[in-house]
């Protein structure tokens, strides 16, 4: 009896959609059952496409159920991989994982926007628009293999393969500190501010930390811990400070004169 790879394979010599079949093949590693959750997943929600039914439609609900079932799957290989860590390194680790940024880049290297069908007008000023499209191709890899396939192509195709967990859970950036020494040299007040707190959807605390250069609002940010939101504001600020010239003027311009 033929598996069901063998299956898809045969119907790929029949199929009008071969380009997209072979590219989702290289990416996940197997052939498409359905092809359809996958072309809908390339449908940026500024290009939609009309349904049978004649709605229009985008891969919206493709990307939530894709982010759900990413969340799911990197919780569970971190709660198993690391055995002895408690519930704080767990929840941190796992959002440097499904962070937005670390999304679109997985996104940009398989190239996914050469199969993404939106408006480009509008694509240019979305940042995270092949990080959408990777949500939204697990949603569609989940509805098409399963949960087990699925999970095995998160863990193998995408953790393991963008991201050294041991470099990652054990180099973390001082931006705070580097922030600090800034300050120093220049004789600029700083200060880290306590703007909110709140729990997101899985009961986990998450602090909004502003940082005040000079009396001056430099940037805002959002942690799983008063200490990760320190280090991802002070590194925005950071980044402000280098590349917005009239920004450090006004900063530097708050430095009290030396009598």
């Amino acid at each position: 009896m033929l598996s069901s790879d063998a299956i898809s394979l045969i119907k790929l010599l029949f199929v009008k959609d071969k380009e997209l079949y072979v590219f989702i093949h290289r990416i996940t590693g197997y052939y498409p059952h359905d092809i359809k959750p996958y072309k809908l997943a390339m449908v940026h929600r500024s290009n939609p496409v009309k349904a049978k039914d004649g709605h229009w439609i985008n891969n919206e609900r493709l990307e939530f159920l894709g982010d759900a079932v990413i969340d799911n799957v990197v919780a569970d290989y971190l709660y198993t991989t690391f055995p002895h860590k408690h519930e704080g390194f767990l929840t941190s680790t796992r959002a440097k994982i499904v962070q937005r940024e670390s999304l679109n880049r997985i996104g940009n290297s398989l190239h996914l926007d050469a199969h993404l069908h939106a408006n480009t007008h509008s694509s240019a000023h979305n940042s995270y628009l092949c990080g959408n499209a990777l949500e939204a191709l697990v949603g569609a890899v989940y509805l098409d293999q399963g949960y087990k396939r699925c999970r095995k192509f998160i863990i193998n195709k995408l953790i393991k393969k963008h991201f050294d967990l041991n470099n990652l859970v054990r180099t973390e950036q001082n931006f705070k500190s580097r922030l600090i020494e800034w300050t120093q040299k220049y004789r600029v007040a700083i200060e880290f501010e306590l703007v909110d707190s709140y729990t997101d959807e899985y009961k986990n605390p998450v602090f909004r930390t502003a940082v005040i250069l000079g009396g001056i609002h430099a940037s805002e940010a959002e942690g799983y811990s008063k200490k990760e939101s320190h280090q991802i504001a002070a590194k925005k600020a950071l980044d402000r400070l280098h590349s917005d010239p009239q920004f450090r003027e006004q900063v530097l311009a708050s430095t009290p004169e030396i009598l």
